[in-house]
């Protein structure tokens, strides 16, 4: 069976698996006490020992305006790297093309981004987290079911799944 897999990492990470119809198997918020690095780690260990190979996985990109940045890029890449080691997969969504899906809009501040998830899909939850993996489940899904239902989620997914655009050197 195939399952589709949002990932939003941070100290407090969003997952949501949606089986193939778009039900929502699990939505979670994952946490760990303690000091770093083993609190990274339990984060990292725990959202990756609910992904398994032949998910479909979108992960959303970094941040570059986050405060705490050097924590949550060590989360993001060890997340990344775990689910690399197994062989798993995984497109990433800038921050912008996660509320653009869902809303239309770049921009969405994240309680409108809310009542846009609910009005969409039905689906409600009390961590934003939690909120944006979903939508980066549903981002999975339409990559691998073929496109979206609007022309601004087909854009968030043809730029997703652009080959990146080399620089060419100077001479």
């Amino acid at each position: 069976m195939t399952r589709y897999v949002g990932i939003d990492p941070s100290t407090k990470t969003g997952v949501c698996i949606l089986d193939a119809d778009g039900n929502v198997l699990d939505a979670l918020e994952v946490t760990a006490a303690g000091k770093d690095p083993e609190r990274m780690s339990d984060i990292i260990t725990d959202v990756c020992e609910n992904v398994d190979y032949g998910d479909v996985v979108v992960i959303e990109g970094f941040g570059f305006a986050s405060q705490s940045g050097f924590l949550l890029g060590g989360i993001g890449w060890g997340i990344r790297l775990n689910l690399y080691e197994r062989y798993i997969k995984y497109q990433e969504a800038a921050p912008a093309a996660l509320k653009k899906f869902a809303s239309g809009k770049g921009n969405t501040k994240k309680d409108e981004l809310a009542v846009e998830i609910f009005k969409r899909w039905g689906f409600q939850h009390g961590s934003d987290n939690v909120r944006d993996a979903f939508v980066l489940a549903q981002i999975a899904r339409s990559i691998r079911l073929g496109g979206g239902d609007t022309k601004y989620q087909q854009e968030v997914i043809q730029t997703i799944l652009a080959p990146p655009v080399k620089k060419k050197k100077k001479a």
